[in-house]
């Protein structure tokens, strides 16, 4: 039987242990891992594979020894509660081996867990999930995780549920980082409250959210932003000495002008500009962003991107002798200069 998105997420949470067995594919394998181990663990629960109740097929493996997995789904552990067979990273060229094992399973067998990558609708082995009457097959599709997927990362890392503007910001981030590293923030996120009462906020987000190399980018670009031209050149020194590119500068202070812009120019006011960014801004950066759409005009936007415009040509340009990051920074002071005009 084919499993829908919105129906997969609860049977992921709560699997039927007398079901033959549980197809997973998609193209990310971070989100396919994700999901499998959560199946995994609520099928045999926390101890499951200490007691040998978990039997793990790497498609090499199967490959080489197509009679493991009927060994796997037929064999008994030493202790009592459901088992899984777990065949990993399978592909149509093993469907084959994977249907003839699955024939022979009747109840009490272990049930078969399988993870693919991306299959296509005519799939021997997706065909034979999807219609076999005593098995799922879910597709996990490369989108962010949805409010009710959220909420159940929340309650399972032991957080109170947080307020509706908190809850966005977290929808925000993890629209923005991998589903692995989402959960790894919510987990730090954790243990980082542990004896603080106080609700969830913007700040503790911010500061287990991961740290991009974007991130640390942001200073400067809010700095020129703001129009403090004088703090240019120290920061711009130590970026220099980080091996920051100035092409990957300019880059970077043409994103940020392009989403004041963006802001600045919607009908609605600059807090309805920011709230239509994507990828979406949250927290303190938001708020920070919003005074800035609101320090410029969209005319001196316009300026200021024409400016970063004819600088990323110049630092492309093979006539160019000037020093790159000296061309950056002049670029960055006229900005900040930009601002108070």
């Amino acid at each position: 039987m084919k499993l829908s998105p919105r129906d997969a997420a609860g049977y992921f949470a709560k699997p039927d242990g007398r079901k033959t067995g549980l197809l997973i594919f998609g193209a990310d394998t971070m989100r396919v891992a994700l999901r499998r181990q959560e199946v995994i663990a609520a099928l045999i629960g926390p101890q499951g594979e200490e007691e040998m109740r978990l039997t793990r097929i790497p498609a090499s493996e199967l490959r080489k020894d197509p009679a493991q997995l009927n060994d796997a789904i037929k064999a008994q552990s030493f202790f009592p509660g459901p088992r899984v067979a777990f065949v990993e990273d399978a592909t149509e060229a093993l469907a084959a081996k994977i249907l003839s094992a699955l024939d022979d399973w009747q109840e009490g067998d272990a049930q078969v867990v399988i993870t693919a990558g991306a299959l296509k609708a005519n799939s021997k082995l997706r065909k034979f999930f999807e219609s076999h009457p005593n098995a799922y097959a879910a597709a996990i599709y490369d989108e962010p995780p949805g409010r009710a997927e959220i909420e159940a990362i929340i309650a399972k890392s032991g957080l109170p549920q947080p307020s509706g503007e908190v809850m966005n910001d977290l929808t925000a981030l993890a629209r923005t980082i991998d589903p692995g590293d989402f959960r790894q923030t919510m987990e730090k996120l954790a243990l980082y409250k542990i004896g603080d009462d106080a609700p969830l906020c913007a700040a503790d987000i911010l500061a287990c959210a991961p740290v991009s190399t974007e991130a640390a980018l942001d200073d400067v670009l809010n700095i020129v932003a703001e129009g403090k031209a004088a703090e240019i050149g120290p920061i711009m020194s130590r970026l220099k000495s980080q091996g920051v590119q100035p092409v990957a500068l300019c880059i970077m202070a043409m994103r940020h002008f392009r989403m004041l812009y963006t802001a600045a120019s919607d009908p609605q006011g600059a807090s309805s500009g920011v709230a239509k960014l994507r990828p979406p801004v949250f927290g303190p950066r938001r708020d920070r962003m919003i005074r800035q759409a609101q320090g410029w005009r969209v005319q001196r936007l316009e300026d200021a991107l024409q400016t970063l415009t004819d600088t990323d040509l110049a630092l492309r340009s093979a006539g160019q002798h000037a020093p790159a990051m000296a061309l950056v920074e002049r670029m960055m002071i006229r900005l900040a200069m930009m601002s108070k005009r």
